[in-house]
This record gives structure tokens, C-alpha cells and sequence, in this order.
């Protein structure tokens, strides 16, 4: 799953990226409001963090903007204060929630986690696929109860696919959800992905299939 954090705080948004980082979100992390906007305008992303006050143009503005557009991507605002009317100010400008900074990284994960499965309109806590288990509020899978251990971009491939599952994904809606700004997006890196997971799920029931030409699609085997 794919974020972007838009924080004019160089140290707090480092510290930040790399925090999201490490629970598997790809992120994108821009410092002022102008940029925000743009960034809004040609890329997707699941959820929006974003800051209230901000160099440029203002969070509030940011957001408002996002909503004309009729773009409902869910958006946590960043407030410094807490009061009520800072908290006012978020869900009127179009926010579905806030985080009062200084803030523990975990509460923020588990805040966007909720976002996102209230977006997908209050996913299953246990996505499965064969014998495949895909834990919605750890974010983890599982086969046969055991945790698949993944590297960061294998998971976000294998949570793309498992989030669509028996859909068809192309590969570059993959490299969007895996690649961020800072990283040279790559097409042959996907298919080395591709071939990691197929190793990670060699026993299992759960398999990739390449539609060529399309994409790939997770479903389970059928056994004659």
C-alpha cells in the first residue's frame, strides 16, 4: 500500500518515512503544500498524511482542492495542537481523521490501517485465498499458520494481488504500489518479485498467474 506524507519538518518526516517504511508502506514524502497538490493531482495512493499547517499553501487548502476533485482518498491530518478547534478545522476541510503531533508511529500505523478498511468497505480481518491467509490488521499472511517471511516489496506485491484477488493487476499498477519517489521504477524488478513469491508459495495452494500482455492474477489451484 502506497501513502503520502506531506510534512514541512525534515527530521520529523525522515524519522516518519522510514517508521511507515518499515511496517511495508511504500511512501512518498513532500515538504510543502504546492507540491502536495501536484503530486495529488498525478499519482494514486490508498492514504493521505497530511500536515495542517504548511509551508506554501496550508493543509486545509491542500485538502479542499483533493475533495473538488472529487478525489475521496482517505486523509489523516497532522495537527500540533489538539484543540477543539484545530479538530473542527480538520473534518470540515474534508479529513476522516486526525493525529496530534508528538505522536507514537504505532498509533499513525494503526490509523491508517483502519482507513483503509473502512475505505474498502469494512474488509474481512482474514482475506484467504486456498490456503493462503491474509491478516488485514497485522498486515501479515500466512500459510498453514505459518508466517511467511517477505521482504518489503515482495509484500506489497502479494498484498496488491491478494487485495484483487481473482482480478487481473498489470504490472504497472504493481511498480505504482511498489516504487516510490525516491526509487528508479523498474519492470524487470516486478518480475523478479514475481518470482520470489512463486517460491514462497511453492507449497502452497495459493499461485501467481502470468496473463501475458495483461498482468498477473492470485487464485487458488484447482485440483482435478
Amino acid at each position: 500500500m502506497k501513502l503520502l506524507l506531506v510534512e514541512d519538518n525534515s527530521e520529523l518526516a525522515h524519522w516518519t518515512v522510514n517508521l511507515l517504511r518499515l511496517a511495508n508502506f511504500a511512501v512518498d514524502c513532500v515538504p510543502n503544500g504546492e507540491c502536495a497538490d501536484t503530486m495529488l493531482t498525478t499519482q494514486h495512493y490508498d492514504v493521505v498524511v497530511l500536515d495542517l499547517r504548511l509551508p506554501r499553501m496550508d493543509g486545509k487548502e491542500v485538502l479542499a482542492r483533493l475533495r473538488r476533485r472529487g478525489d475521496m482518498v482517505p486523509v489523516i491530518m497532522l495537527t500540533a495542537h489538539g484543540s477543539t478547534d484545530d479538530k473542527v478545522d480538520c473534518f470540515n476541510a474534508g479529513a476522516d481523521d486526525y493525529v496530534v503531533k508528538p505522536f507514537d508511529v504505532r498509533e499513525l500505523v494503526a490509523r491508517i490501517k483502519a482507513l483503509i478498511r473502512r475505505q474498502s468497505g469494512g474488509m474481512s480481518s482474514c482475506l484467504i485465498c486456498g490456503d493462503l491467509q491474509y491478516i488485514s490488521d497485522t498486515r501479515e499472511f500466512f500459510h498453514n499458520d505459518e508466517r511467511l517471511a517477505l521482504r518489503r516489496r515482495e509484500h506489497t506485491v502479494l498484498e496488491t494481488l491478494m487485495l484483487r484477488q481473482g482480478k487481473t493487476v498489470s504490472k504497472s499498477v504493481l511498480m505504482e504500489s511498489v516504487f516510490s519517489l525516491d526509487d528508479e521504477p523498474s519492470a524487470d524488478a516486478i518480475d523478479i518479485y514475481i518470482h520470489r513469491l512463486r517460491k514462497h508459495l511453492a507449497r502452497s495452494s495459493a499461485q501467481i498467474m502470468t496473463l501475458r500482455g495483461l498482468g498477473y492474477i492470485l487464485r487458488a489451484k484447482h485440483f482435478e
